[in-house]
């Protein structure tokens, strides 16, 4: 994970960067929304396409911990790191190409200039899913100059390579195409990840449903974070943790400072899984994780002891089987099929910092209620998305809650597909479309929005 000084572009320090946190109990509850962010398609956690999905192998810890065990030797033999621009680097990526290309992956090496040196990232495709639906999972490779990086990241690299190593192994036919990505130059500012979202054409970007994210998955002193930017990643996460009776808390320390950042700024859904840096662990935190508290998740973080010593075996293994879960259940749901639409085009003006408008939409003619995955379009144009808090109202007046407010979330409109449970109303009435700005210094408006039933 880069340092705090190198995450954002100076426009996001106009205001504070604090993470606005999303009530847990909002996005779990019944008639709690999932997203498709900004018209990727979304990763999509409809009850029916969860129930279709393949159950995931698991992924063995052993075989995870070989590939640390090669990315420690590979910066024992390269001057002690696997830094950008430094030999250990390239040799890193070598080794997860070779197992990549052996597997029957499409391997692209894409190459960046940053600090002087060449970098580069690797793009692996695996074939086949429809390729206008594509899951991304991806990972730095590179490591501070001061060590080998084993935890970070070598801990997310190897995850992530062995979960693309066992859909090789299973020969997985995904209904959606998927891609897995190791970046360079991400401890320099997300250099490698930038790089490649901001070469992709508008088009391709819109085919990605959605990005997660492994950063730090193995931190010795662990705890259980998961990203909270897009509901429907975030779910499958959690429901995959509880079932296995872990509690889980929202990842706030590495907010904008990894890989995802790239993504989420350009638009596209983004999660993904921490354990933990610099920060202390807390009392409740050992209490219910185990571990010690008052010490940091990893004391090793950027420093030479981040060896393969410094890596809680438990937390890299369920985070690995936890992607693996994701990528098989994202991967393999079926798309929703197409419904009846209502739409309301009338542009209604957001004002800054303002009290809240609405937009009204009128069905008629449908007998009985909505259905259980009523699906939302919004298209808001706004400078800052962040500002913005956004509810579905039904002809009764209960309201859905959308979106919250993220002061972190400088990127521009809200486009994006969310799915709620609306079973419980009456389908035939005024449907309004409430939006607020809840901050100063941006302005907006409603462009479009529309109910799918």
């Amino acid at each position: 994970m880069t340092d705090l000084r190198f995450s954002l572009p100076k426009s996001t320090f106009r205001r504070t960067t604090a993470l606005v946190a999303v009530t847990l109990a909002g996005l779990l509850a019944a008639g709690s929304p999932t997203s498709a962010e900004d018209g990727a398609g979304g990763a999509g956690t409809a009850a029916s396409g969860e129930a279709r999905a393949l159950a995931a192998p698991d992924i063995p810890l052993a075989n995870v911990k070989a590939h640390l065990t090669q990315f420690q030797s590979i910066a024992t033999a390269n001057g002690g790191n696997r830094a950008h621009g430094r030999p250990g680097y390239r040799a890193s990526l070598d080794y997860v190409k070779a197992k990549l290309d052996a597997a029957g992956f499409t391997t692209t090496v894409q190459q960046f200039t940053s600090s002087g040196s060449t970098g580069y990232n690797l793009i692996a495709d695996w074939p086949g899913g429809d390729a206008d639906r594509i899951v991304m999972a991806g990972a730095h490779l590179d490591s501070v100059s001061s060590g080998a990086g084993i935890n970070d990241n070598g801990s997310g690299s190897a995850a992530v390579l062995e979960t693309a190593l066992a859909v090789s192994r299973a020969q997985l036919q995904p209904t959606k195409h998927l891609r897995f990505a190791w970046w360079g130059a991400e401890e320099l500012g997300l250099v490698g990840s930038r790089y490649y979202v901001n070469n992709l054409p508008a088009a391709d970007r819109s085919k990605i449903s959605g990005y997660i994210n492994l950063d730090m998955v193995g931190s010795p002193n662990p705890g259980y974070f998961v990203y909270d930017d897009d509901p429907a990643i975030e779910k499958v996460f959690k429901d995959w943790y509880a079932g296995i009776g872990v509690a889980t808390e929202i990842e706030t320390e590495g907010d904008g400072r990894s890989d995802h950042a790239s993504f989420k700024n350009v638009g596209i859904p983004v999660g993904g899984l921490f354990t933990g840096a610099s920060r202390a662990k807390t009392a409740a935190q050992a209490a219910k994780w185990g571990g010690t508290s008052g010490q940091a998740f990893d004391r090793c973080y950027h420093s030479s002891c981040d060896s393969t010593t410094n890596i809680n075996d438990t937390a890299l293994d369920r985070n690995s089987d936890a992607l693996a879960h994701a990528i098989w259940t994202l991967g393999t749901e079926e798309p929703l099929p197409p419904g009846e639409v209502y739409e309301s085009t009338g542009d209604v003006a957001v004002p800054d910092n303002g009290a809240a408008v609405t937009s009204t939409l009128t069905v008629s003619g449908r007998t009985g209620n909505a259905p259980a995955a009523l699906r939302v379009g919004v298209d808001i144009k706004h400078t800052w998305r962040g500002d913005l808090v956004v509810d579905l109202l039904a002809p009764d007046g209960t309201a859905y809650r959308l979106k919250s407010s993220s002061s972190s979330d400088s990127a521009d409109n809200v486009i994006a597909t969310y799915t709620v449970d609306a079973s419980s109303e009456t389908a035939d009435g005024n449907w309004r479309l409430r939006v607020q700005d809840v901050a100063a210094q941006d302005t907006g408006y409603i462009d479009s929005w529309k109910l799918t039933f």
